[in-house]
C-alpha cells in the first residue's frame, strides 16, 4: 500500500454508488489517473467542490500496490486547490464549449492511463489558465490549444512550407492528410485552397503570435477553425464530441 501526491487537471467525474464518484484528472507526473473520491457527493464534504472540471489541483492518492496505475482504482483522500479555473469558464458560454473540447482533446491525447504527459499537461494548464482570464477570445485559445496538442503528440501542421517535399512557402494548398501546406507538384485529391490570411492566423497560433491572431478578420477566423477541426479529426481518427457546440 502506497501514498501519492501530484497536481493535476480534473477532466471529468463519473457518479459511483450513493454518493461517490470516479474523478478523471491529467496529472503533472503520472498522465491520466482515474480515482475513486468516496463522500464527495455529500453536501458535508470538505473536498467535493474541489475536484469538479476545470479544477487545479493537489491531490493525494492512495494506492493498494507499489503502482498508482495498478489493477484497481486507487482513492483520492485528499485535494488542495492551485487554482479555480472552473470559476471564470462556466459562467461563459463561449469559455465553458472551448474548455470542454480542450478536456476532452487532453483526455483523447492520453490514452493510456499512468504514462506522463508533460507537455500535454503543461499545454492545458496555460490553456485554461488563459482561457479562464478572457485574455484572448476563446474559439482562438480553443485552436491554438487544438494546434499545440496536434504538435507535442507528432502531428505538426505545416502552414508556410510543403509539408511533403519541404518546398519553402508560402504554398497554395492544403491538405490534411500529407500534414498541411502542399506545393503544386505534391497537390493530392482533396486538397483545398485556403486564403493565405487564414493560414497566417493558424501559423500565428500555433507560435503564439497573439497579435496576428486577436487582429484576424472573423471570416478568416470562421475558415481557419474549419481546417483545424479537419486536421484534427484525421489525426484522432473520430471527432471530438464536444466540438459541435463550440461557438465559431
Amino acid at each position: 500500500m502506497s501514498l501519492f501526491r501530484d497536481d493535476g487537471i480534473v477532466l471529468r467525474t463519473q457518479k459511483l454508488g450513493e454518493a461517490d464518484r470516479i474523478i478523471t484528472l491529467l496529472t503533472r507526473g503520472h498522465g491520466r489517473v482515474r480515482a475513486v473520491a468516496r463522500g464527495v457527493r455529500r453536501t458535508k464534504s470538505k473536498f467535493g467542490a474541489r475536484l469538479e472540471p476545470f479544477s487545479h489541483v493537489d491531490v493525494q492518492f492512495f494506492a493498494k500496490g507499489s503502482e498508482l496505475v495498478g489493477r484497481g482504482l486507487p482513492l483520492c483522500t485528499q485535494s488542495e486547490t492551485i487554482a479555480p479555473y472552473g470559476g471564470g469558464i462556466v459562467s461563459d458560454y463561449a469559455r465553458y464549449t472551448a474548455g470542454t473540447a480542450m478536456l476532452e482533446t487532453a483526455e483523447r491525447f492520453t490514452d493510456h492511463e499512468g504514462e506522463p504527459a508533460v507537455q500535454q499537461y503543461l499545454l492545458l494548464v496555460g490553456g485554461l489558465r488563459t482561457l479562464a482570464r478572457g485574455e484572448h477570445a476563446p474559439h482562438l485559445v480553443l485552436d491554438a490549444f487544438l494546434l499545440r496538442s496536434l504538435a507535442v503528440n507528432g502531428y505538426a501542421p505545416s502552414f508556410t512550407d510543403c509539408a511533403k517535399c519541404g518546398m519553402p512557402g508560402p504554398n497554395r494548398f492544403f491538405s490534411v492528410a500529407s500534414g498541411g501546406s502542399v506545393c503544386g507538384d505534391c497537390r493530392v485529391p482533396g486538397s483545398v485552397v485556403p486564403s493565405p490570411q487564414a493560414l497566417e492566423l493558424l501559423g500565428a497560433l500555433l507560435t503564439g503570435d497573439w497579435e496576428t491572431a486577436d487582429a484576424c478578420e472573423a471570416r478568416y477566423v470562421r475558415e481557419g477553425s474549419g481546417l483545424v477541426s479537419a486536421y484534427l479529426h484525421w489525426h484522432m481518427e473520430r471527432g471530438l464530441r464536444s466540438l459541435r457546440y463550440v461557438e465559431k
